[in-house]
């Protein structure tokens, strides 16, 4: 393990304080907001340390990575472990998707939706999930493409009529908007971004008034803080919580 148990329930404190400073700046309550702990290329030890430490929600990226995982973690974790796709999703993994996380938050299409939608319920399950939306208008990120809303509203009517039919579907249970802020060394130049997010979640709430949307997944660990300030229910940490990452296979 490349950081040790004493070193993870440090950062774990330092990181939930920080949550709750943040939480009372924006005038809510710490408990809103979830952090849900990043593993990708760590392994199982590392996911123990943090179990013990009190954390219940961890997300990966790759579902080549979690398949082995995941699958040793349910028999060694704890029954409330929840696990989180944060990571970009192929259409041809959606059956291996579907079958290993309890939430999604990264959809980014209709087919992508009605794909997991009808995996979750070919296996009797039903999934949680976020849509990803790309506020910067980055190539290089996933989502749908609402970079000049609300400027231009008309950008987000075809975003809206795919969210309309996904309403529908059976084994998928949408509760809110994930997105990517640009990477940067001062977290207050993409303030804009969480709060066009915010922004968007109540456009939501006015489109779709029967469906609550409560959730922003929004902030990694170099703008988690800010995130926070600006709506974040859900925070998304890896560097923060278990240092740099180590890139090759998780260690066992």
């Amino acid at each position: 393990m490349s950081i040790s148990p004493a070193a993870i329930n440090e950062r774990i404190a330092h990181v939930r304080e920080r949550i709750a400073e943040a939480a009372r700046r924006g005038g809510r309550d710490p408990s809103d907001v979830l952090l849900v702990a990043v593993t990708k290329t760590h392994g199982l030890p590392v996911i123990e340390a943090a179990c013990r430490a009190g954390l219940r929600h961890f997300g990966e990226n790759r579902v080549e990575e979690a398949r082995d995982k995941i699958a040793e973690a349910r028999v060694r974790l704890p029954p409330d472990v929840t696990w989180h796709m944060v990571g970009h999703i192929q259409s041809r993994k959606t059956a291996s998707v579907a079958a290993l996380f309890e939430w999604v938050h990264s959809i980014d299409r209709l087919k992508i939706a009605r794909r997991l939608s009808h995996a979750a319920g070919e296996a009797g399950r039903s999934l949680d999930a976020l849509l990803e939306v790309n506020l910067s208008g980055e190539e290089t990120k996933y989502g749908y493409d609402l970079s000049r809303w609300p400027d231009d509203e008309s950008q987000a009517e075809g975003f809206f009529s795919e969210v309309q039919e996904m309403l529908g579907l059976p084994a998928l249970r949408l509760h809110g908007l994930m997105t990517v802020a640009p990477f940067t060394d001062d977290p207050e130049t993409v303030r804009p971004i969480f709060r066009r997010m915010r922004l968007l979640r109540d456009a939501l709430r006015e489109r779709f008034p029967a469906h609550p949307w409560p959730h922003l997944s929004m902030g990694m660990s170099a703008d988690y803080e800010v995130a926070i300030e600006e709506g974040a229910t859900i925070v998304r940490l890896g560097t923060a919580l278990f240092g740099p990452r180590e890139y090759g296979p998780p260690l066992r």
